[in-house]
């Protein structure tokens, strides 16, 4: 991954903007989501053909954030595509 063409954030507006102009979608990975624990989470693409959405269920925006804050991630991602990738905020500096 070229960093240079990449953005890195935690800004929960910055996010949910980039996303919803790519399509993209809150979601948590079905096998690790449950009612007490959101468990894993991603921006999912529904639309994009090689998007692994199947895996994944829709959450909504309030969870997301709430477990990206509780694990301390940031999101990585170019501002032009659908590239993007949850690091841990440590390794994101």
């Amino acid at each position: 991954m070229d960093i240079n063409m990449s953005t890195v954030t935690t800004d929960h507006k910055r996010i949910q903007r980039w996303a919803e102009r790519h399509g993209g979608k809150p979601a948590a990975v079905a096998s690790t989501h449950q009612q007490s624990d959101v468990g894993i989470i991603r921006i999912m693409f529904p639309k994009s053909k090689q998007s692994e959405h199947g895996n994944l269920e829709e959450i909504s925006w309030g969870e997301f954030f709430q477990e990206f804050e509780k694990r301390s991630l940031a999101l990585v991602y170019e501002e032009d595509s659908m590239f993007s990738k949850l690091v841990s905020r440590e390794s994101a500096h």
